[in-house]
């Protein structure tokens, strides 16, 4: 098991492994069933993705309103005085226009061997308000000792993002701080083994799915079948 250590400073939340909010970003608590409104969570390959890293909480009582207006950011939120001599307050700035930064002064360390890659929440990809704020991407390493502001891409003209108190904002994963692959082209023999094993669950997914199968409300076909084979998968790798 892989041990990930944490330092925050004062008025940060405590950053946890991401859950999935439910009633919340993650959809409603509507069941898998015949005529049911698909939710995010029913997808098993979302709910993996999701639950991957690590959440990031807003900290402060009260909201801040990130806008563009006639072409200029505009950065809304009380926080009243500066706690702490040194610190940049108020803690988020303009970063060029395009782009604002957030002061989180968060330690992460990770084994060596690893890094943090910052991402958006995935609350991002099911916010349907467009309100949610986006995290750029960024690879920190081991040995840097914190990581002292994320940047957000700024919203486009007339739309807000909102930071609310005790809201996640961004998430983060633990990745090998080097990706050494390359991309090729599948072997023959290769190529012919994975067309077959798709070809064996095309041919099988009523059998693979059991009972699982439904079909939502925009009839669309829930049949389970790749929940079902990583229950399985999961269950021999714990074997083993």
């Amino acid at each position: 098991m892989m041990k990930v250590f944490v330092r925050t400073r004062e008025k940060a939340l405590a950053p946890r492994r991401t859950r999935l909010e439910i009633p919340g970003w993650a959809g409603e608590r509507t069941p898998r069933g015949e005529g049911a409104r698909e939710q995010p969570w029913h997808c098993a390959l979302f709910s993996e993705g999701a639950q991957y890293g690590i959440e990031l909480f807003y900290p402060y009582r009260n909201e801040l309103r990130v806008e563009t207006r006639d072409g200029r950011l505009h950065l809304e939120g009380d926080f009243g005085p500066c706690p702490e001599e040194g610190l940049q307050w108020p803690p988020f700035r303009d970063f060029g226009g395009n782009y604002y930064t957030y002061q989180i002064l968060l330690d992460l360390k990770v084994p060596p061997g690893f890094a943090l890659r910052i991402e958006p929440h995935p609350r991002f990809y099911t916010d349907r308000t467009d309100t949610c704020p986006i995290a750029v991407q960024a690879l920190i390493r081991r040995w840097w000792p914190m990581m002292f502001f994320c940047v957000f891409k700024s919203p486009a003209e007339g739309r807000v993002h909102i930071f609310r108190p005790g809201e996640p904002f961004a998430q983060i994963l633990v990745i090998p701080e080097e990706a050494p692959f390359d991309l090729e082209e599948m072997a023959p023999e290769e190529a012919a083994e994975r067309e077959l094993q798709a070809r064996r669950i095309h041919a099988n997914r009523d059998r693979l799915s059991g009972d699982s199968r439904w079909v939502s409300q925009t009839d669309t076909v829930f049949d389970g079948t790749y929940r079902q084979m990583l229950r399985a998968a999961k269950t021999l790798a714990k074997d083993k």
